[in-house]
């Protein structure tokens, strides 16, 4: 029997998957449970488990590809003489695996772009003069009423992220035509496209969607000496005793710890913090789960894996997402003494803390105002400075 090999979706914001290599090849035999490739999500890169025991069979799907979730990236066969190389026609009988075409060179102007006119320049960025594609949007696989849709608004199927299995179809359209405008590069200097990893479009993607957040800011500037001698005598990660102080304040707090939907507030009956943190691909916010309620040893040991598990890229979804409140913390970086964070979804607020300047160091709190006030946000650093002072009567 022949079944396919989808691309699984790895995390719940997974639209694609780019394929970072193959561990195995047509003819192998894999058991249940074998790797059988790579996948690169927006978080992190995952492996792709095979689901049953056979033979890998081609046409594989290839690497350095984006591939939306469930599509089809090899096959798996009962036994050896089934895996048989695919003939021309089968070939053009088999799916196409990269329904997602790799990104391309969009728009390069002319090397010597000619002289803007002196006339009122044209509307900068709607979606019928933004720069054309080099693809033939007939290639697309595009329902009837989608390509109708698209001509009529003006959009470029190749600019629009098909949907499940690969299609296109009218709600894609919609939703590249209701997508921000794009900035005219027609008059700048040369440029090529170069294409967002998952992970960088997934934060790209994430951090659009909070711009209905209403937003606040409180700022404090709190002596961190106490805690900083407490770090260095115990050996603790400073980063994760400002996690600790910031989960037990959340606790203190609780409407710190709920989220705003459109039914009502969702509260949380348990403190789990997301911590930024930079690595060289990119951005991840590991999760300590229940940081508010565990012992201190057991935070440092999930922290510990966690940190291991970022600079290796092995994060799972479990690593990362359901934060209820975040910390991000660029004191690292000695010239940045403030910031502002956003606020992610899901959250009621997130701490940005800066550089210590020996006086103090400054945090400042971003709220989601639907869910907290100014007054609440001012308790919460107040109650959070008098932990960070007094490190001994809450470490134990």
């Amino acid at each position: 029997m022949k079944q396919t090999v989808p691309m699984p979706a790895l995390s719940d914001t997974m639209a694609t998957g780019r394929l970072v290599r193959w561990l195995k090849q047509p003819g192998d035999p894999v058991k249940r449970g074998d790797v059988l490739a790579e996948v690169e999500t927006d978080k992190a890169v995952l492996e792709v488990e095979s689901f049953a025991d056979g033979f890998l069979a081609g046409p594989l799907a290839p690497i350095d590809t984006d591939i939306p979730v469930r599509q089809t990236i090899a096959y798996l066969v009962d036994s050896a003489e089934e895996v048989v190389a695919p003939s021309a026609s089968e070939e053009e009988t088999e799916p196409k695996a990269p329904a997602v075409e790799p990104a391309v060179e969009r728009a390069r102007p002319a090397k010597h772009p000619a002289t803007p006119s002196t006339t009122a320049p044209r509307a900068a960025t709607s979606p019928s003069n933004t720069p054309r594609t080099l693809t033939d949007p007939n290639r697309r696989p595009a329902s009837p009423y989608a390509r109708t849709l698209a001509a009529d608004l003006g959009i470029d199927l190749a600019d629009v992220v098909p949907g499940a299995g690969g299609m296109i179809h009218a709600a894609e359209v919609l939703a590249t035509a209701l997508q921000p405008r794009s900035p005219d590069l027609h008059f700048g200097p040369p440029y090529q496209i170069e294409p967002l990893s998952p992970m960088h479009r997934a934060v790209a993607d994430n951090m659009t969607a909070t711009q209905g957040t209403p937003t606040f800011r409180v700022t404090a500037r709190i002596p961190l000496d106490a805690l900083q001698a407490t770090s260095k005598e115990t050996n603790t990660s400073l980063t994760l005793l400002l996690a600790r102080a910031c989960a037990l304040t959340v606790k203190q707090f609780p409407r710190f710890n709920a989220c705003h939907t459109p039914s009502g507030l969702a509260i949380r009956d348990r403190v789990d913090v997301g911590i930024a943190v930079d690595f060289e691909a990119g951005l991840l916010t590991p999760v300590l789960r229940d940081a508010a309620d565990r012992p201190l040893e057991e935070l440092a040991e999930d922290w510990r894996i966690l940190r291991g598990k970022v600079r290796s890229r092995r994060v799972v979804p479990e690593d990362y997402q359901g934060a209820t409140f975040y910390v991000s913390n660029l004191g690292t970086f000695s010239i940045v003494h403030s910031f502002e964070a956003i606020v992610p979804l899901g959250a009621a607020a997130i701490l940005a803390i800066g550089a210590d300047d020996r006086t103090a160091t400054t945090f400042t709190l971003s709220c989601d105002h639907r869910v907290v006030f100014g007054a609440d946000a001012a308790r919460f650093l107040e109650a959070l400075a008098g932990r960070l002072r007094n490190p001994g009567s809450w470490l134990g």
